[in-house]
């Protein structure tokens, strides 16, 4: 289990796919609301000129000595609804990023977040 303490840690290190290929940088962690565990990344990628924030689940991720490894390849990460680098990911366009990866999108039962920033 990912330890929420260790969050603080991750931030800037290379985020990996499941082959060992670099997708990016760890920009933040997203918990689920439900748990308040590490439920998904969003990873720094592209040129300078046009760089994005993409999402990446955490369930089976791998921390390691500068990394994080996730069980996603890395087409399918740079694949994944984006926001801008200063932008916070809309309610709204939750659902889209667990769809992205065949995961279920549980909102609270009142039409609270799934997922909030840490």
């Amino acid at each position: 289990m990912i330890q929420i303490a260790d969050i603080r840690e991750w931030r800037t290190r290379d985020v990996m796919d499941a082959g060992g290929h670099k997708i990016g940088t760890l920009e933040a962690i997203y918990v689920d609301t439900s748990t308040d565990e590490p439920a998904v990344a969003t990873v720094l990628v592209g040129l300078p000129t046009r760089r994005r924030l993409v999402f990446v689940p955490l369930a089976g991720a791998i921390v390691g000595p500068g990394y994080v490894k996730v069980d996603y390849d890395r087409s399918l990460v740079k694949k994944c609804p984006a926001i801008g680098t200063d932008d916070v990911l809309p309610a709204e366009d939750e659902a889209a990023v667990f769809e992205h990866y065949g995961l279920s999108y549980k909102p609270g039962a009142n039409g609270e977040r799934q997922l909030a920033r840490r």
